[in-house]
């Protein structure tokens, strides 16, 4: 099996801390450390918006990796939520966060993320794309998710396995797994590269 071989050829390192991406690749039965890239996250203001996921993973990589030794696997990846071409990003605060939800009410938005996996022979970077459908959201609802959940490590200011995903996700176009947090069906693919 292509899991099997990889665990057994390489040392695999998830450059994430995010438990959601953990959980992901742990159902993956892939064994796997975890290194998370302190660093800022910057990229140029006139790239496409629909390629900043895949540069940031790829920069995530390129940090990480000069601390890791021969046999590595790396993967890295970064989430991005787009509404009508604008980014919303991890909400600061309770009112960002609502403002966010506000405009995913009742209007779609595209859930990107860019995947780099790396090792020291070879590095494939790639993007999943998923289109996801809100259904008209209150604002006792909105006050409830912002209240009770923690928005503030989504992109987005949502997770579509929380209640909020539960109760106002009409339907979705793409990888489900991708707005959690990662394209795994993807990354199962590009991993039989690295055999």
């Amino acid at each position: 099996m292509i899991i099997e071989k990889i665990n057994n050829k390489y040392k695999v390192i998830l450059g994430s801390g995010s438990l959601r991406r953990k959980e992901l690749l742990q159902k993956m039965l892939l064994k796997f450390d975890i290194k998370i890239c302190n660093d800022r996250e910057i990229f140029p203001h006139e790239i496409n918006k629909n390629l900043i996921p895949e540069y940031l993973a790829k920069q995530k990589a390129n940090q990480i990796s000069l601390q890791l030794k021969n046999n590595f696997l790396l993967i890295t990846a970064d989430t991005i939520v787009l509404q009508n071409d604008y980014i919303l990003h991890k909400p600061k605060n309770s009112f960002e966060a609502m403002m966010h939800l506000k405009k995913i009410s009742n209007n779609t938005n595209h859930v990107i993320t860019g995947v780099c996996i790396k090792s020291k022979e070879k590095e494939i970077t790639f993007s999943c794309s998923t289109k996801v459908f809100f259904s008209q959201l209150e604002k006792d609802e909105i006050d409830t998710y912002v209240n009770n959940n923690n928005p503030y490590d989504k992109s987005g200011s949502y997770g579509i396995q929380d209640w909020i995903g539960h109760i106002g996700v009409k339907k979705i176009h793409g990888s489900y797994n991708n707005v959690v947090g990662l394209p795994t069906h993807l990354i199962y693919q590009k991993l039989k590269l690295f055999i």
